[in-house]
């Protein structure tokens, strides 16, 4: 596996170094917008911080049949997955933990507060518009949680006449989904709702046993572990007068997932979210922005059939900005969040709610060939106190298109209710984690590609670990997360290529036994290939996916070795508004681990009908 990875890599290499020359002018969208960056729209071109956006286009394009799929190899982003489709998945980014990465939909914070992490696996790639990826401490605007970066989902927004959409498809291991929605509008109002379902006989999730302690899951349960998503979403919005707008959105997921376990085997999930955001407009130089949200996630969880417990988190949320313009090309944003989150359920906690007060200033500038960026956050913590955090960015404009940019920021992270209050390996003396973080980067954009080099290190101070000689999770002094990633993007030959490399080296710092060893589960390389062509009604795609090896434990003692995978694709438009779609995923069926235990399907077919009618 190991090998694998490294003839991957240096195929990455040898396609990186000849393209700029070679480039056909392709069409780059140097005016793709970002909102996650700054919380206002700027262009993507002009973050001052590492940033990835992915449209609906490119979901279809790759035919990504979950989240964790879709996401898997990016920038900065290294998954883990205990068994396939809807076991649980975990995102690092740039070592940084699930719980250390804000995840966002349509600006609502989702994600469990007793776990402290977002059920990736459970949100619906076909409820996806877009989304949008910030690599790098964002705690300075989005407060805690925001150490690793932030991702943002947005669900569909439709305009335009009224147009229904379906799909339908099925695979191997009796994978079968469908989906259909409609949707439309004008300059004053718009709609859309959509409703998706999915399921999948699964594979056989962990291959434990209970002859060894700390084998995988405890259990010998060599079964198909199948799993079942139904999701609605609706959507939609309405201008009453060229300075008020109103949106709303609403989305529910429902899952049902089994897999190998002593003391639970089967859960029902539940991940909702619903939001409304009120925008006055009043001039070009202010805009007032007000939001409130709620977030639910919900767990029933079962063993062979028998109730065993249940748990219930709800986040409350709500939000007010104004952007005032002071000059030109200066704009200054205020604002305040209010978090509040509650947990209840089977388990019983010493602590089962506290809220969260943040107040924060942005200040944007655009000096000609220069911009700058500061602000500044306090977060007073119901069960902390307060936490300054700030951050600085400047970029310069230089060359043919090229820029440098340079940043710096601090974060911090609560520990969640597990780490203080689980029963029996709660640790409730634990402290915030806090983080600073420093990135070099250069970048350039041209008509017919664009690349990019970001260089970073975060210092994170009383990072929260699990010890697995106490049983429970503890600080450790210092964790420093260092590392570097290049991306680049092209036309060549009627082809369009991406390429993304990412290294991290994510080390322990601090005293004791485990000083200078890797954290766990972190693959220290990562890369990604994409490569699609247009052939008329035709459309071929290629990814080519590598992970390095990586240590499950924090020891360092149990190797994962690498892995590379190959997907392929193939699509027909046989009619304007119909297109045909196949996949064969990981064609060469490599066999591979992730999370010690746990396995990973090996190859995989797809086939999907879609039905959007042309424009």
């Amino acid at each position: 596996m190991y090998m694998q990875y490294r003839i991957l890599t240096l195929a990455l290499a040898a396609a990186l170094a000849p393209l700029p020359a070679l480039a056909a002018p392709a069409a780059t969208d140097l005016d793709e917008v970002i909102v996650t960056a700054t919380r206002t729209k700027i262009a993507l071109a002009d973050s001052l911080v590492p940033a990835q956006v992915i449209d609906r286009a490119e979901i279809e394009r790759s035919q990504a049949v979950s989240l964790p799929d879709l996401l898997r190899g990016r920038a900065g982003i290294n998954l883990v997955n205990s068994g396939g489709a809807g076991k649980q998945s975990s995102l690092f980014m740039r070592g940084a933990g699930s719980n250390q990465v804000l995840v966002l939909i349509d600006g609502v914070r989702i994600g469990s507060a007793t776990a402290g992490l977002p059920a990736l696996q459970d949100i619906p790639v076909a409820q996806i518009d877009r989304i949008e990826i910030v690599r790098g401490p964002h705690s300075s605007l989005y407060g805690a949680d925001a150490i690793g970066g932030v991702i943002q989902i947005f669900t569909r927004r439709d305009s335009g006449p009224p147009r229904p959409r379906f799909h339908a498809g099925i695979g191997s291991h009796g994978l079968r989904e469908a989906g259909a929605g409609i949707g439309g509008g004008s300059e004053r109002a718009w709609f859309g709702a959509d409703v998706a379902y999915q399921r999948t006989d699964g594979i056989d999730a962990c291959r434990g046993t209970l002859a060894g302690f700390g084998a995988g899951c405890f259990a010998e349960e060599p079964d198909r572990d199948g799993y079942r998503n139904l999701s609605a979403s609706l959507r939609g919005g309405v201008t009453f007068s060229d300075a008020w707008t109103l949106d709303g959105v609403a989305l529910r997921a429902e899952g049902d997932n089994h897999y190998d376990g002593t003391w639970a085997n089967h859960s029902e999930t539940v991940q909702q979210v619903i939001g409304a955001k009120l925008r006055f407009e009043p001039s070009d130089t202010l805009a007032l922005q007000a939001g409130l949200g709620r977030s639910e996630d919900r767990t029933d969880d079962y063993l062979d059939g028998d109730f065993v417990a249940h748990l219930r988190t709800r986040r409350e949320q709500a939000s007010l900005q104004a952007d005032i313009t002071l000059a030109a090309e200066q704009v200054l944003s205020v604002g305040a969040d209010w978090l509040d989150d509650r947990i209840a359920g089977s388990t019983e906690y010493d602590l089962a709610s506290r809220d969260n007060i943040g107040v924060f200033a942005l200040w944007q500038g655009d000096f000609g060939a220069q911009q700058w960026q500061a602000s500044v956050r306090n977060d007073d913590n119901e069960q902390f106190g307060s936490h300054a955090t700030g951050s600085l960015a400047w970029g310069l404009a230089f060359g043919p298109d090229l820029r440098l940019t340079a940043s710096y920021a601090t974060g911090f992270r609560a520990p969640s209710f597990n780490d203080l209050y689980f029963p029996f390996s709660g640790n409730p003396d634990l402290d915030p984690e806090q983080s600073d973080n420093l990135n070099l980067g250069i970048a350039q954009a041209r008509a017919g590609w664009s690349w990019s080099l970001d260089l970073y290190q975060n210092r994170v101070d009383d990072l929260i670990n699990y010890d697995a000689t106490i049983f429970r999770p503890v600080n450790v002094d210092e964790a420093r997360l260092r590392g570097a990633e290049l991306t680049f993007a092209t036309a060549l030959a009627g082809w369009d290529v991406s390429a993304q490399l990412s290294h991290v080296d994510p080390r322990n710092r601090s005293d004791g036994a485990n000083h200078g060893r890797l954290l766990a589960r972190r693959a220290r390389n990562t890369g990604r290939i994409d490569l699609d062509r247009a052939f008329g009604a035709f459309r071929f795609g290629m990814t080519l996916n590598g992970a390095g090896h990586r240590f499950d434990d924090a020891a360092n003692t149990t190797r994962l070795g690498g892995h590379a995978t190959t997907d392929l694709r193939f699509e027909y438009a046989f009619h304007p508004d119909w297109t045909l779609q196949a996949r064969a995923s990981n064609v060469f069926d490599r066999a591979y681990e992730t999370v010690a235990w746990y396995n990973q399907p090996g190859r995989e077919y797809g086939l999907t009908l879609r039905y959007v009618p042309a424009r």
